[in-house]
């Protein structure tokens, strides 16, 4: 009996430290209310995806493994994690971790080497966990320098120093578990602020809303079927949503929406789509005056509002990106095939030599779903554009255009200026003004999705 005791006490040591109190308490011996992750700590533990070892401390200045981020990451996002065998000769069936490496690798969260190994022991680096977040939440990453962007943008992460995301440096469990934390909990974030901007409702009877993504997180209370409710990001197989008087996370099948699992982050401008429609070209020449041509001006304005967006985690297509002509039918079927969640078309004006000055339309018909949004972005751009160029102000109108009218999303159409007007060809003609009509246009779209409820700070600084 005595030896048998001994046996499991020594089992247990052995352990690992994800392993340990998948119920743990909200508190850690080594984690004081004075430390910096506390509350980041204790809300994973809540939900059980952090633990502590058999004495009860966290060990927050721990090198993270590649076994305990899959672990970890794989609880938050609700993976399987049943202990099994996997791809991975070095990954035995009884690994703490086994069951959610593999699920990992199957959701292409994390990946093995080329030699065939996992190597579970290995540490993460910040570079490494940014690119494993990214993927985990549908942050649109690619490479460790997107997936820092998306993070930092996102109030997420922050910078070894204001220059150094700290790429190469080993990641400490502490500074894991806060940026995990914040992954899923917006209001533990830097910025806390989200769009709810997904609509639902409750198909149960009634439906409890939960601290966190799993039954492990305490309720914050209830609500009843048929209540409408707005949503901002999923996490796994729950959305964080809120009503007029809760907030919290309701598990998506007692939801029905029209909603995207992983296309939704309400923070997420990487989920964002902008079309650039510069007016004319190819056999069009659009507007000439003064020597130059309206689709000469636009292309090179459109090509250049593409650069600064790139800049940023912000999706971008063109209708054309070359002296192409593109029917209006065209143009709006790129948009609406590309997905667009904004539509922003350049032009410029002539009259006769006679009038001048810069305006932006939009469609105001009562059917069109889009009309709010489409007249805030439209009075955006004039505002940043008549800042920049300084011509006339001739305001923010109703035009019924086809690139407006027709397309499934909200729509501008800019007329950057008059090119039969000596005073605005001179800008139209010049590559140093056409760059400040970018840059305006560039920074409306900022302060549109700024007014909208995303993060949208860091990018005022390009140029």
């Amino acid at each position: 009996m005595k030896k048998t005791y001994i046996a499991i006490l020594l089992a247990l040591a052995i352990l690992p430290l994800t392993v340990m109190n998948t119920h743990a308490a909200l508190t850690f011996k080594d984690v004081g209310t004075t430390h910096r992750a506390q509350a980041s700590i204790n809300y994973l533990a809540e939900g059980g995806i952090v633990t502590g070892d058999s004495n009860g401390n966290f060990l927050p200045d721990k090198t993270v493994t590649r076994a305990e981020a899959a672990a970890m990451i794989g609880r938050a996002v609700g993976l399987n994690g049943t202990q099994r065998t996997t791809r991975f000769p070095d990954v035995a069936s009884q690994s703490f971790a086994s069951g959610y490496i593999q699920s990992a690798v199957d959701a292409k969260i994390i990946s093995g080497y080329s030699d065939g190994t996992f190597k579970p022991n290995n540490p993460v680096t910040r570079g490494e966990m940014a690119l494993l977040i990214s993927r985990a939440f549908n942050y649109n990453a690619t490479t460790t320098a997107s997936a820092a962007s998306a993070l930092m943008s996102r109030g997420i992460a922050q910078g070894i120093t204001a220059n150094d995301f700290g790429y190469n440096a080993n990641i400490k469990r502490s500074d894991f578990a806060v940026f995990l934390a914040r992954s899923i909990n917006y209001k533990l974030r830097l910025s806390p602020q989200v769009s709810f901007n997904i609509e639902t409702e409750v198909t149960a009877s009634s439906l409890n809303i939960r601290k966190g993504p799993s039954t492990a997180y305490g309720t914050v209370g209830g609500i009843p079927q048929g209540t409408k409710v707005q949503g901002a990001y999923i996490v796994g197989d729950w959305m964080y949503i809120r009503t007029s008087t809760l907030e919290g996370f309701a598990h998506r099948n007692y939801l029905n929406g029209d909603y995207i699992p992983g296309d939704n982050d309400g923070s997420s401008i990487a989920s964002q789509m902008i079309i650039i429609d510069p007016g004319h070209g190819g056999t069009d020449p659009g507007a000439t005056g003064l020597g130059i041509r309206e689709k000469d001006v636009v292309l090179d304005t459109g090509l250049k509002v593409r650069a600064l967006l790139n800049k940023t985690p912000f999706k971008v297509t063109m209708t054309r990106q070359t002296d192409v002509f593109i029917s209006l039918a065209q143009r709006v079927q790129i948009a609406n095939s590309a997905k667009g969640n904004i539509f922003v078309s350049i032009h410029a004006n002539a009259f006769n030599g006679t009038a001048n000055g810069s305006e932006t339309y939009y469609y105001s018909a009562a059917a069109n779903p889009h009309v709010a949004d489409s007249k805030l972005l439209a009075t955006k751009i004039q505002n940043r554009l008549i800042e920049a160029w300084k011509l006339s102000n001739r305001g923010v109108k109703n035009g019924n255009f086809h690139v407006l009218r027709e397309n499934n999303m909200p729509a501008v159409l800019v007329e950057l200026g008059f090119i039969d007007n000596a005073k605005d060809n001179e800008k139209l003609k010049s590559p140093e003004w056409r760059q400040k009509a970018a840059e305006a246009i560039f920074y409306g779209i900022l302060d549109y999705y700024k007014e909208k409820g995303f993060d949208v700070n860091s990018y005022y600084s390009i140029k």
